[in-house]
């Protein structure tokens, strides 16, 4: 089993969203079992998972201070893949789960107040000797400050050139326990999730050849 965790300090960059649509695309692309975990006291994304019909990804529960033992036990399931949603306040515990990640998917918008609040998320992950890959989220569509977040992202590490964009079809789907994969199957926001998802299933590759 591969573990991919998403994380952020800031709150709002979509972290959840992220993980959702991630699992989902992995299940309909066939590469699944996939399960998800909400370590964010909020559980938002458990709540998002208890409306859905569909039983696919799974929920597994679980806190930071219990991933280890939880990720053993996850990966003896057979699960394929396990995307663990993490709370805005990045804290000790949170860098002994980055730790345990094979990749970190950190979210960015475009903003100046995103990128300053990048630099405790980068010093937790580099610390933890994890790879990560920032994920620019709540794009504006032909917006110079996209570009130009991507240029002083790319200054810190890779990008993916996924760009996930400031669509209704993320946000509305996530209200009933779906995704835009689901809900407008041929529509660009499912567009950008598979193709977010091809990258990191990649990069995850990448990952265990080099090991």
């Amino acid at each position: 089993m591969q573990t991919v965790v998403v994380a952020g300090q800031k709150g709002g960059g979509g972290k959840t969203t992220l993980v959702a649509h991630l699992a989902v695309a992995a299940e309909r692309a066939g590469h699944g079992p996939a399960v998800v975990v909400d370590t964010d006291p909020q559980q938002t994304l458990a709540t998002w998972w208890q409306a859905r019909e569909a039983t696919r990804p799974e929920l597994a529960p679980g806190n930071v201070s219990q991933m280890p033992t939880k990720l053993e036990a996850l990966a003896a399931m057979r699960f394929a893949y396990c995307f663990i949603d993490t709370p805005p306040a990045l804290t000790d515990q949170n860098r002994q789960l980055l730790g345990l990640a094979d990749l970190v998917l950190i979210p960015a918008r475009p903003s100046p107040n995103d990128l300053w609040a990048l630099g405790a998320t980068l010093d937790l992950v580099r610390e933890a000797g994890t790879p990560f890959v920032f994920v620019l989220t709540q794009a504006k569509s032909n917006a110079r400050i996209t570009v130009q977040t991507i240029a002083a992202l790319s200054e810190h590490g890779q990008v993916f050139p996924a760009v996930i964009h400031d669509r209704v079809d993320f946000a509305a789907a996530m209200t009933d326990g779906r995704t835009a994969l689901e809900v407008r199957p041929s529509g660009p926001a499912a567009a950008e999730a598979a193709k977010l998802w091809k990258l990191t299933k990649e990069r995850l590759g990448d990952l265990a050849q080099s090991r």
